[in-house]
């Protein structure tokens, strides 16, 4: 669960993006029952982003003052536009968009809409009425690596990629720096598949990093798929998004997850006291929103101990994922030794550590 607001003002305050508040604040009017919509890029029975999203819509639907809908399943692009177009037309407050590909769509709405709220996750463009918002699960991959790096046997571990964005290469980077970080002689083998969320093109794509001898499998994709692969071919792995170890209880090492519930509770409390300010927001492990999940049952002990002791070291501050040296998989130092990356380099990450196999295209 995710902390007091508290934690997340000083999140807000500690983060690296521009966090200072864009002019206009979005707020209730007294008696005025608020009309939030969500759009889903995938269902919200995907067991995986999506699904995660709408844990967090259920929750503000049953505060008071609150109605909520949702369309799944939203292509990017002009249906996209379409659905917030749609939305904003029919009277609601707030709308929420949580794929990246929204990002330009949800703007140029936001322009015709000035005096509703937009939301969009995972990208970097703000207005006065639209707000940027998403978390450093860069930071739990890392952790997550770790586990993977401490458990693989054949020291070549797969990854399952959407698209070759930069919030992908970035997770893919730190999930081989945990690997890395407690077994240097690993490495990661990626392939792309080119979807959010499509269940069979993802387990093929597991199934051929099996086939060519990876014995952990990791994702970055929507639906369980992967871990379907994993726990079929009798191997690790690694889940995104929610838990998942009740798709492959004997593969799942841990996930990935992401906890939306205590955000979007905070975002609606704040727009109810008329105190909540669009801006640019990246929230970290200290916050809540970004975490993993218990480890399964065979991961040892003193691997538990190791990944828990940098949990903790990341949200002090003791440990910084990208701290250089970092070099590249031409062995071209990146990140020179002592430097810690600003968060417009790693917002437009293009390129692997490193450690990796696969190409960025």
């Amino acid at each position: 669960m995710l902390r007091t607001f508290k934690t997340w003002t000083a999140a807000a305050v500690m983060a690296a993006l521009s966090l200072a508040p864009l002019c206009g604040a979005a707020g209730a009017e007294e008696g005025k029952e608020l009309k939030v919509g969500f759009v889903y890029v995938s269902p919200v029975g995907d067991d995986g982003w999506s699904y995660a999203h709408d844990q967090g819509r259920k929750a503000i639907d049953e505060m008071p003052g609150v109605e909520t809908s949702f369309m799944e399943s939203v292509p990017e692009g002009p249906d996209s536009e379409r659905a917030f177009l749609n939305m904003a037309r029919k009277g609601y407050d707030i709308i929420v968009g949580t794929s990246f590909g929204y990002m330009d769509p949800m703007e140029k709405v936001a322009r015709q809409f000035p005096d509703v709220t937009f939301m969009h996750c995972s990208g970097y463009k703000t207005r006065e009425n639209m707000t940027a918002y998403f978390g450093r699960m860069y930071q739990a991959r890392y952790l997550t690596g770790m586990v993977a790096g401490a458990m693989t046997k054949k020291n070549e571990l797969g990854y399952v990629a959407a698209f070759p964005t930069p919030e992908v290469i970035r997770g893919i980077n730190a999930f081989t720096l945990g690997v890395r970080a407690v077994n240097p002689d690993a490495k990661v083998r990626v392939v792309w598949t080119r979807t959010w969320y499509s269940p069979d093109d993802e387990k093929k794509a597991a199934e051929g990093l099996l086939d060519v001898g990876v014995d952990v499998i990791a994702q970055h994709q929507n639906s369980a798929g992967p871990q379907e692969a994993a726990e079929a071919r009798g191997v690790y792995s690694v889940g995104y998004n929610t838990d998942m170890s009740d798709v492959a209880p004997n593969a799942h090492l841990t996930s990935a997850v992401w906890n939306w519930v205590d955000f979007y509770k905070m975002f609606i409390e704040k727009v109810q006291a008329g105190e909540w300010k669009n801006g640019n927001f990246w929230y970290g492990l200290d916050s809540g929103l970004v975490g993993i999940t218990p480890y399964g049952p065979m991961v040892p002990q003193d691997v538990r101990d190791r990944v828990d002791a940098a949990k903790q070291d990341i949200i002090d501050g003791k440990l910084v994922v990208f701290a250089g040296p970092v070099k590249d998989q031409e062995g071209k130092v990146r990140i020179a030794d002592g430097a810690l990356p600003e968060d417009a380099a790693l917002l437009s990450m293009d390129w692997f550590v490193d450690g990796v196999i696969g190409t960025t295209n």
